[in-house]
């Protein structure tokens, strides 16, 4: 399929809704082996599908708000809802994690013995497959198309893959051993990495919504900067940037010989512009706000490169974080 925006809102669509379906069809097949072998393992795989289905119709949803175009009451766009999705499921995973920790305690301490374990390590095993070629295909599509929606969501779908491994590998070791207490032992671990999980997309989400600085972005566009701003001979300083879920946005500020028209500098600004957005991706938006050098200070108050805000004087200064 030849690649345009369309094509790419389909594309993201469509995985959108296969993951839903296949985590429903996770769902009833981990719910049928939890059936057959009243395993502590399995039910914590289960109950982690549980959580997986609600939070991909969330996903749906959260993909659908994100591609709609800006409007009157979100001059920005609604892609922000990526951070907010990504919470939510980070949320849910570790709400799934908790209740696990506590089922296996309960079991262990009951000393209850799973049963028809044959069967059910059978049924793990197909989940485990299926999850994880889902979980491959989403994060490559979700980095490629760059959807922190569904980047997330591959990474939720895998860590539902890692767990049916770590319930598989305690199953068969219960099999073979004959000691149940491996069981719950198992699910108990599964409840510890599917916090870790929840925890760090929690974590992902707060730093999104507040516009934490991505310090490898931030040498990057400061990188690039320094080289257009030398073979144009100006400078720059107050660069500020974002990850708007789907996207950057950028503003700098970039300083022009008085002499310098604004015909000019504008041109000029405008090829710094297109140098961001190659680096960063066509979605990227750039601000620049043109200066004069040495009529600067008695304009803003303050010389080149320093605010109100700021510490010492540079023609190269920037501020990281989210404007």
């Amino acid at each position: 399929m030849t690649s345009s925006p369309a094509n790419d809102t389909r594309l993201l669509r469509h995985a959108s809704w296969l993951s839903f379906w296949v985590g429903v069809l996770m769902l009833v097949i981990k719910s049928v082996a939890w059936w057959l072998t009243d395993s502590t393992a399995i039910l914590s795989d289960a109950a982690e599908s549980v959580v997986h289905v609600a939070a991909v119709a969330f996903v749906v949803y959260s993909l659908r708000l994100s591609q709609k175009p800006p409007d009157q009451d979100h001059p920005y766009g609604h892609a922000k809802i990526s951070f907010f999705s990504a919470g939510f499921e980070g949320g849910l995973i570790s709400i799934a994690g908790i209740f696990i920790l506590v089922q296996a305690i309960g079991h262990w301490i009951a000393g209850e013995t799973p049963k028809e374990l044959g069967w059910g390590s059978g049924l793990v095993a197909l989940a485990l497959v299926i999850n994880g070629w889902l979980g491959w295909y989403l994060l490559k599509l979700g980095k490629g198309k760059k959807s922190l929606i569904l980047e997330s969501n591959g990474r939720h779908v895998l860590v539902d893959a890692w767990t049916s491994l770590g319930v598989l590998g305690g199953l068969l070791l219960t099999w073979i051993s004959g000691w149940p207490w491996l069981d719950p032992l198992c699910a108990i671990f599964v409840a510890i990495h599917i916090l870790r999980n929840g925890i760090g997309l929690l974590w992902q989400s707060a730093n999104g919504l507040m516009d934490h600085a991505d310090p490898k972005v931030r040498n990057a566009l400061a990188a690039h900067l320094d080289e257009a701003t030398e073979r144009f001979g100006i400078t720059w300083h107050h660069m500020r940037h974002r990850h708007l879920g789907d996207g950057h946005w950028v503003d700098v500020h970039l300083v022009f010989e008085d002499e310098t028209t604004v015909k000019d500098a504008h041109e000029v600004a405008t090829k710094i512009e297109e140098v961001i957005r190659g680096a960063l991706g066509s979605s990227t938006s750039v601000t620049t706000h043109l200066e004069p050098a040495e009529d600067h200070e008695r304009i803003h108050g303050h010389p080149p490169g320093t605010a109100s805000f700021e510490s010492p004087p540079s023609d190269r200064q920037d501020l990281g974080g989210g404007i």
